[in-house]
């Protein structure tokens, strides 16, 4: 019989929002670490800085799974949890605001804005919508069943208790989610809609633009179809069958229609502060599915709006 190891929880408090980091010690045959802040300074100290890391254990940042410090000369002990909060830099302010259009004992339905982040990467940390919520809420084990780009707008579905996560993420995974997204870009007359697009989209991790694989085994799968137009500006509505990262800005761009304000795009924009005026035109409108736990039906709409008509130059 095959005893599961058991994860401990966290001894530190949310921050923010923000969970604490948890690191467990890996094995070590090669004897390269006498003491933890041996590995700690290892493991962090190119990016937060060696003399940091020592700051951060000398003020006991650092814990193990008990709750106590980790000491400057505690001895490196391969499996042992180590939980500590980062240090969470500067994040600016976002002038919008995130709306929750739902909320039950079991899931919550946000209406994230452009330019915020679904969950912590990066340099975006606090400033994350499930950050956010779980301290505006109250519900400190909120986590998201899905995710949307930093700079899409809409709606994301999070779970309010740990032990139904896995319900709700089997509702996407398996394709019993229907999600429709409102667009703009350019009108092209000539271009005969509405159509399905199919073809293979590949990211590499490392490379902010995903790309296209000629003639390869489709994996991406995008209805687009036209609502409205005018001023050389069209409103489209797409309808994803699958959910590959930039799918719809990809399928969009290879149509020649790439989306307005979009800095991936055709051609990756060289990196700049965020334009709040000009917010990717890319909008999760519905969210549509039956609860998996309820058997309910639910159909949520977002109350976000994309560039008004005509587009401003």
């Amino acid at each position: 019989m095959v005893r599961r190891h058991r994860t401990p929880a966290s001894p530190l408090p949310q921050r923010q929002g923000v969970d604490a980091v948890r690191l467990r010690l890996p094995a070590d045959p090669e004897g390269r670490y006498r003491t933890v802040e041996d590995h700690l300074t290892a493991r962090y100290g190119p990016a937060a800085g060696a003399a940091r890391i020592g700051e951060m254990v000398r003020e006991g940042r650092f814990v193990t799974a008990d709750g106590r410090p980790v000491t400057p000369r505690a001895p490196y002990t391969p499996g042992l949890y180590v939980f500590f909060h980062r240090d969470l830099p500067m994040e600016e302010p976002l002038p919008f605001e995130t709306g929750v259009v739902y909320r039950d004992e079991r899931i919550v339905v946000a209406d994230k804005p452009p330019f915020l982040a679904t969950t912590p990467r990066g340099g975006h940390i606090a400033r994350t919508a499930v950050a956010q919520l779980r301290d505006t809420l109250g519900l400190p084990l909120l986590q998201p069943a899905h995710r949307l780009d930093r700079l899409t707008a809409g709606l994301v579905l999070f779970v309010v208790r740990p032990a139904d996560r896995g319900a709700y993420q089997r509702l996407f995974a398996e394709r019993r989610v229907r999600k429709e997204y409102e667009a703009v870009a350019a009108h092209n007359p000539a271009l005969a809609l509405p159509r399905t697009v199919r073809s293979r989209i590949e990211k590499e991790r490392g490379v902010l633009a995903a790309y296209e694989v000629p003639g390869a085994e489709p994996n991406a799968e995008t209805r687009v179809e036209l609502a409205v137009h005018g001023g050389g500006y069209g409103g489209y509505r797409l309808v994803p069958a699958t959910g590959r990262t930039h799918q719809l800005r990809v399928h969009m761009n290879a149509l020649g229609l790439p989306l307005l304000y979009d800095p991936l795009y055709p051609v990756v924009a060289p990196k700049a502060p965020d334009d709040y005026r000009r917010p990717l035109q890319l909008l999760a409108k519905v969210l549509e599915f039956t609860d998996p736990l309820t058997g309910a039906a639910h159909r949520f709409s977002s109350a976000q709006r994309l560039a008004r008509w005509p587009v401003p130059a």
